[in-house]
């Protein structure tokens, strides 16, 4: 079984066992969490939601909050001598999908 989850803007397939990285959410580790914004459930029975389906939950447990590897953002205008270097860190939350409830 398999379900469609939203998290962070962005939406991810998940299985339970499954460890997946998510936007930063903020709990301690050994926490659960529960998402209830889950739009398809997949298996023997199909769900589908419109755009939720009712009463379908994931759980999970956090494993670690981090960030990731850094980046680096250059910005250059040719023959203007201009130069900018940044870098970002984009920080994240480790879950392990526990079990999804149709």
């Amino acid at each position: 079984m398999y379900a469609i989850i939203e998290t962070g803007g962005k939406q991810i397939k998940v299985e339970a066992g499954q460890e997946i990285y998510v936007e930063k959410l903020g709990v301690e580790a050994d926490e659960v969490v529960t998402f209830d914004k889950v739009l398809f459930v997949g298996g023997e029975n199909v769900k589908v939601g419109a755009p939720f389906v009712d009463g379908a939950t994931v759980t999970a447990k956090v494993v670690k909050e981090g960030r990731a590897k850094k980046i680096v953002v250059f910005k250059l205008k040719a023959k203007k001598n201009y130069r900018r270097k940044q870098g970002h860190r984009q920080p994240y939350t480790k879950l392990v999908v526990e079990a999804i409830n149709a």
